[in-house]
């Protein structure tokens, strides 16, 4: 149906998401699987629910909230799920291991549940972008995910010594936390393609 008048006016026809001309190939998938560890194991695919994926550590439509949002509630307070999934890029999973003197960084380490290729930047992606993958399958970019002390442990339990180096060296490449807007399924190999906001930048 054709919209006139106010609610035209206000672009209510337009889309407020812009397709980029960049995709990205999802060279790996990860489970963390429920523990103490976030170390996660690979998988071929993976079958995403509106909670996330089936018996993953960060499954769920609720989690408590942890310390980096403390500013805004106690930890542990039940809030909204924007955390069951952590993606990053191998591009930038390359530039880490570099950094910190690795021929290659497992992303297993990381507790990652995807790995993608060919996205620039790919930790700063807008906040609220999406991913789409072939099934329509949609996941959003929550915000960029700081590096923490946890991965450089899985990492000095394999390569002693390297650990230390991964908090400085990841930093501004650790990837995003994302949730499943629409369920569906992911596979290796999968083209996966790229949202933004159609806004300007905060400008106050």
């Amino acid at each position: 149906m054709e919209r006139t008048g106010a609610d035209a006016d206000r672009g209510f026809d337009m889309p407020t998401l812009i397709e980029t001309e960049y995709t990205g190939e999802v060279v790996w998938l990860g489970h963390v699987p429920k523990g103490n560890s976030i170390r996660s194991g690979p998988r071929a695919g993976l079958t995403l629910n509106f909670d996330g994926v089936d018996g993953e550590r960060h499954q769920g439509v609720t989690a408590g909230s942890c310390v980096r949002v403390r500013n805004l509630h106690p930890e542990g307070t039940e809030v909204a799920n924007v955390r069951q999934l952590s993606i990053l890029s191998q591009e930038e999973l390359d530039a880490t291991a570099a950094e910190m003197g690795m021929e290659a960084l497992d992303p297993s380490y990381l507790g990652a549940s995807m790995v993608v290729r060919g996205i620039p930047d790919f930790t700063h992606i807008p906040p609220s972008s999406r991913l789409q993958g072939p099934d329509g399958c949609t996941l959003v970019a929550d915000m960029e995910n700081r590096p923490c002390v946890y991965p450089g442990r899985e990492v000095d339990a394999d390569s002693p010594g390297h650990g230390p180096k991964f908090k400085p060296a990841a930093t501004g490449r650790r990837g995003i936390t994302a949730w499943v807007q629409r369920p569906g399924a992911l596979k290796l190999g999968d083209e996966i393609r790229l949202f933004i906001p159609d806004q300007r930048a905060w400008a106050p």
